[in-house]
């Protein structure tokens, strides 16, 4: 008996070290979720609607990976004590400026244009990252790296504050260093 909890402990021993010295990408459990439109509760449905919107009317001829940074981007800032604390809050966002309204995204203050047909496949891509990005954001690489500002690289507005982290798509991506997001390499 006594040799048999001997043998106990030393393999408990070795698989306590054994699990220590894995790398912890051996751990690593976290997984991609695609989560169908149809399964979201309203709450749900209305941040997801409000999110594709947002990447439809700033990136959706964009590549992909423009699209997702457009949603990161919404999402860094709903995470940010300097915006609203939801998605809907974040994209519809207006503020004063010597008495003028101005849009945290510029098209909320345009004129909407209806969907067409032709745009409907569009948009319904579109909401399909929006879907993975909302429901996986905490697990995959954000690739603004924090960003929580942007803008097409054919428009020039004085940022002088800002720091640009990287440029994809026809869009260039900003953080402010006084207000950083809780950036580790995933959102």
């Amino acid at each position: 008996m006594k040799y048999l909890i001997s043998i106990i402990i030393t393999l408990s021993l070795f698989v306590i070290l054994l699990f220590n010295t894995l790398p912890t990408k051996a751990f690593n459990t976290a997984t991609i979720v695609k989560v169908p439109y149809e399964f979201l509760n309203v709450s749900e449905k209305k941040e997801i609607d409000c999110l594709t919107e947002n990447i439809f009317h700033e990136a959706a001829y964009e590549p992909r990976d423009g699209q997702v940074a457009v949603a990161l981007v919404t999402l860094n800032r709903v995470k940010s004590n300097q915006f609203p604390d939801t998605v809907c809050g974040v994209v519809h966002q207006k503020t004063s400026f010597y008495n003028r309204v101005i849009c945290q995204f510029s098209w909320l203050c345009e004129e909407k244009k209806s969907l067409t047909e032709k745009h409907q496949s569009v948009y319904n891509s579109v909401r399909d990252v929006a879907l993975y990005v909302y429901f996986n954001h905490a697990v995959i690489e954000d690739l603004t790296q924090g960003a929580i500002y942007y803008h097409a690289d054919y428009v020039s507005p004085n940022w002088s504050r800002l720091e640009k982290t990287t440029k994809i798509g026809r869009h260039i991506f900003y953080i402010d260093p006084k207000v950083r997001t809780r950036y580790d390499g995933k959102t």
